[in-house]
């Protein structure tokens, strides 16, 4: 049996307007994403450099490149759901006739929006009272932590977006289910 997905999935230009205008938002927060691995990257560098070669000590470096890479990961979903690049097992889809792959579809979808809005109205509770309250972080640099836990609402808030765009793009037939032709 041939296989159903290519090795890269490119996300097809959608002719709907929310679609694609969440298409290019999703984009946008995966340029975002790889700016902050970017900048991580070059801090641990600069981090190495500093500790190994001038024997000096690096105090806020560690954090900032944690921070960093968490915010990466959460700006980053949105992008990396619409280019289909969670893992999927599609055995069951495949066995599934159209209508039933549809369907699935749909449940799968619906089910990932509530555990999605979940996400997104406790991450937000959690900025919020990082917000309001002041907390800052036990370190030196006492980094105030609404900024690094503005990604949870941020990266969940887009996540959310992205996939009522994928169900809307269901919906209107616009794209297939799981990918896969009928």
């Amino acid at each position: 049996m041939a296989s159903h997905a290519p090795s890269t999935y490119v996300q097809p230009a959608s002719t709907n307007p929310f679609v694609r205008t969440v298409q290019i938002i999703s984009t946008v927060a995966g340029w975002a994403s790889a700016s902050m691995i970017l900048g991580a990257v070059i801090l641990t560098c600069q981090m190495i450099f500093v500790r190994f070669v001038l024997n000096g000590s690096t105090v806020w470096q560690t954090e900032i490149v944690v921070y960093l890479v968490i915010a990466a990961t959460l700006v980053g979903l949105p992008f990396v759901q619409c280019q289909r690049g969670h893992v999927n097992v599609d055995l069951i889809p495949m066995a599934l006739r159209a209508r039933a792959r549809f369907s699935l579809a749909c449940l799968t979808l619906c089910g990932s929006i509530i555990i999605t809005a979940v996400m997104l109205f406790f991450g937000y509770e959690y900025w919020h009272f990082a917000l309001s309250r002041g907390w800052t972080s036990d370190t030196v640099t006492a980094v105030p932590l609404w900024i690094p836990y503005l990604s949870l609402p941020i990266g969940f808030g887009l996540l959310l977006l992205q996939l009522f765009a994928d169900l809307v793009a269901l919906l209107t037939k616009s794209e297939t289910p799981f990918g896969l032709e009928a």
